[in-house]
């Protein structure tokens, strides 16, 4: 269960498993540009998740991780303003095992937030007393 607040201006946090997730929005959207934007985190969350499975496959095989950067592109429909395409490029220095490449491209494949983008939930959304 993850609990969500209002902490003033468009500031909206989430509480999960003693976590803070803070959120604000852009001077342009009427909020103070604090913390990232809700859309924000979850384009991270996509990045960072390809990121953690490429983290731990290299920590398994005792491939330093110091020269490996993830680049993430997103490409906007013009209409909607909804991605289109999202695009995870990840450098690998010039020393990185060739053998491995492959499976890198695949690890970063079985992130979950991907998995949950290309097959997405059912959402409910209901109101109660508190």
């Amino acid at each position: 269960m993850m609990e969500i607040t209002f902490e003033g201006g468009k500031v909206v946090t989430a509480h999960s498993h003693g976590h803070i997730i803070r959120t604000d929005q852009p001077l342009d959207n009427g909020g103070g540009d604090t913390a990232p934007s809700p859309f924000e985190l979850y384009l991270a969350s996509i990045g960072t998740c390809a990121g953690i499975y490429v983290k731990s496959f290299c920590d398994n095989r005792q491939i330093p991780t110091d020269n490996i950067k993830i680049i993430q592109k997103t490409v906007f429909s013009e209409e909607t303003g909804l991605p289109t395409s999202i695009v995870i490029d990840i450098k690998l220095p010039p020393d990185f095992p060739e053998k491995y490449i492959a499976s890198v491209l695949h690890v970063a494949g079985l992130c979950k937030v991907k998995k949950s983008i290309a097959n997405p939930p059912e959402f409910e959304i209901t109101t109660s007393s508190l």
